[in-house]
């Protein structure tokens, strides 16, 4: 009986034994973290990835987060024309798990309190200096770039990767929130009465357009009359001349002869001309009472 309760506490003694060296030489590194190794706290150059790993009863394993992580900020700058503004913002960023042990080395766990924060704030105010308050507003995507740029460059040598920075609002002061609204509604009245104006302006030229326009188009009526009138008027002159030309070339001396003997009314010539055998006959031209007169005259 002696021996087998001897040989109990044998077994539980290297059991325990055997837990004990299980417990102290390994390590388990969640998912999401990146483990460091410490020998009597020296940062050995090696990081470990998720999972159980082996280790020196001496050596100590710190898990470090290298998941995206996501951290609001709130803090204070002042405009190129010394307007205070309250910024609010968030910031993404993750840790290189290959230089995690670096980070550990030179600045620790708390990394963001003592260099991402720090650097953020100085460069936002670097940044929103080059500014002026009214153009902050408008530019906020451009800020966001800007400052996430230059805390990229900041950090990048300690194995810190910003990811992405937001500004996700800008608060100014009361006096200057009033005078920029009193601006907005001062260039809104003249905006309107800028579109009066030209609504006016514009309803004048086209008045003056369509006074030019009938103008013009009695000023062609007129030109349409007087160039069919002129027309109209070359070709009656043409007309009568053609007719004339016609009647003209038609004329014979026979056909003389005998209008004249058509219109003969019976009478004779006052005076003969002529010398010899050929006589023309010249014919009274006066009134019916001077060619009797002549007529008697002649006969006594």
């Amino acid at each position: 009986m002696n021996k087998l309760k001897k040989r109990l506490i044998l077994v539980g003694i290297i059991a325990a034994v055997a837990l004990l060296v299980f417990i102290t030489c390994t390590a388990t590194v969640e998912t999401g973290y990146t483990g460091i190794v410490t020998t009597f706290g020296k940062v050995e150059d090696v990081t470990l990835e998720a999972g159980l790993h082996f280790k020196s009863p001496f050596q100590r394993i710190i898990a470090m987060d290298n998941r995206e992580q996501k951290t609001g900020f709130n803090t204070e700058a002042f405009s190129s024309d010394i307007q205070q503004v309250n910024v609010t913002g968030s910031i993404n960023y993750a840790i290189n798990k290959s230089t995690a042990m670096n980070l550990f080395k030179e600045v620790g766990t708390d990394y963001f309190n003592k260099l991402v924060y720090p650097r953020m704030l100085e460069i936002t105010k670097g940044v929103f200096s080059k500014y002026s308050a009214e153009n902050l507003v408008a530019n906020r995507e451009k800020l966001s770039e800007s400052i996430r740029d230059g805390l990229y460059s900041e950090l990048k040598d300690y194995g810190i990767n910003v990811i992405s920075l937001s500004i996700e609002n800008l608060d100014f002061t009361d006096a200057f929130t009033d005078a920029v609204e009193a601006k907005q509604v001062a260039a809104q009245r003249k905006l309107q009465a800028e579109i009066e104006q030209a609504q006016k302006t514009m309803e004048t030229q086209q008045a003056a357009e369509r006074q030019r326009i009938n103008a013009e188009a009695d000023a062609n009526v007129l030109k349409i009359n007087a160039d069919a009138d002129a027309y109209a008027t070359k070709v009656r002159s043409e007309a009568e001349a053609e007719a004339n030309k016609k009647i003209a070339e038609s004329l014979t001396e026979n056909l003389i002869r005998f209008n004249e003997i058509k219109n003969w009314d019976g009478k004779l010539p006052v005076y003969m001309a002529g010398e010899g055998s050929t006589t023309v006959p010249v014919l009274q031209m006066g009134n019916e009472n001077n060619t009797a007169a002549e007529s008697n005259g002649s006969g006594e």
